[in-house]
């Protein structure tokens, strides 16, 4: 059994009954919220990158397919690559200024953050 099974099932052990079906807790499902209501923040980052610069932005809530296609927007118009991974979109390069404007320009609220 792999690992992510494992903790899908935390706290069964074993029983012994022969019918016994875990009951697995349904997840809440997250709804993305209007770009309004989003608050999200452009970094950049060189830490652990080979001194490369990257553009970050968190702050995202709702769906990982609405992120994706978020990030898909960005990349194509800062014509650069990047990916989107762990709630945030990472930017090859350091495109905070060109980034923001794009956000700002489709309604989310969006700031800089760090130095």
């Amino acid at each position: 059994m792999s690992k992510k099974n494992k903790r899908k099932r935390d706290g069964i052990v074993f029983s012994s009954n022969p019918d016994f079906e875990y009951n697995y807790e349904n997840k809440i499902k997250v709804s993305t919220l209007p770009p309004n209501k989003q608050d999200l923040r452009v970094t950049l980052d060189k830490k652990a990158r080979g001194g490369k610069k990257v553009t970050i932005v968190t702050g995202f809530i709702g769906k990982e397919s609405d992120l994706k296609i978020l990030g898909k927007d960005l990349k194509v118009k800062c014509g650069v690559g990047g990916t989107v991974k762990d709630g945030e979109i990472i930017l090859q390069g350091d495109f905070r200024d060109k980034a923001l404007g794009i956000l700002l320009d489709q309604g989310y609220k969006a700031k800089k953050s760090g130095g």
